[in-house]
């Protein structure tokens, strides 16, 4: 049963599903009690603009990927105050911008661009080391900077207003969020692509939230969850030759549906 793991391409992987579930975990638990999802899908997609012209130039789409969500991600915390009633439009303007952008430099380049698709519904099995030292690297990032900023963060996404009146600098500390968040994008981009990135950075936080109230136990169980449904989507994906991406989703969606059950025994924590 458990051949594929002497496979270069699977032990890749299954590196991968670790390093994309601890910052996933870590970050979608923000995201989820922040209430910000909508914004997150909205750096998901702007990002492919990004991977795009890095691909039509000849470099990396990750670090295209990269640029381009972290502009999106400072633009949206600088005028999310400012723009309050018309945030859904920014959002759908960086959204549709973003993608098209993408889509514009993917018929500009020469051949059919097979790889770039693969940042669009995500492909883990073709994950290679170049990507596993990048996510590392945004991985000890993130990490770090949740570990220096934990009380900041918790402070904003629970309180804003009162934040303020404590002389906290929420916009600084937003920036650094969502930037965070635009991060965390990147390096699950090739679990599940961004079409169903919304999924893995949501459903496992909500799903913990279910049981638990403290942050720390919400990151700690969605890490676990998306860990768990990252391999086991591999396993099923690559001895049943269906697509990788869409089969994490599904096990993210039913681990969920069953919690919702149990959740109702009032198992919290």
């Amino acid at each position: 049963m458990f051949e594929a793991i002497q496979y270069q391409f699977f032990q890749n992987a299954l590196i991968i599903s670790v390093l994309a579930s601890l910052a996933a975990g870590m970050i979608g638990t923000y995201i989820v009690v922040k209430r910000i999802s909508l914004i997150s899908g909205s750096i998901a997609h702007a990002a492919f603009g990004g991977l795009g012209i890095s691909y039509y130039l000849g470099y990396n789409p990750l670090f295209g990927g990269v640029i381009f969500s972290l502009i999106s991600a400072v633009i949206i915390a600088l005028f999310r105050k400012k723009s309050k009633n018309r945030l859904d439009t920014l959002l759908s303007f960086l959204w549709a911008t973003g993608m098209a952008i993408g889509l514009v430099f993917i018929f500009l380049t020469p051949g059919y661009a097979t790889n770039l698709f693969t940042y669009l519904f995500g492909n883990i099995l073709l994950t290679s080391t170049s990507d596993i030292i990048t996510i590392f690297l945004l991985d000890v990032l993130i990490l770090g900077t949740v570990f220096l900023m934990y009380n900041s963060f918790l402070s904003v996404i629970f309180d804003e207003e009162y934040s303020e009146t404590r002389n906290m600098p929420v916009t600084f500390v937003n920036i650094i969020l969502f930037s965070l968040i635009a991060l965390t994008i990147i390096a699950t981009i090739r679990v599940v692509g961004i079409i169903l990135m919304i999924a893995i950075l949501t459903i496992p936080a909500a799903t913990a939230q279910l049981f638990h109230k403290t942050v720390k136990k919400i990151m700690i169980t969605s890490f676990l969850i998306t860990l768990f449904s990252t391999i086991a989507g591999l396993f099923i994906s690559y001895y049943f030759n269906f697509a990788t991406g869409p089969i994490i989703v599904l096990i993210i969606a039913f681990i969920y549906v069953i919690s919702l059950f149990l959740s109702k025994l009032n198992v919290t924590s």
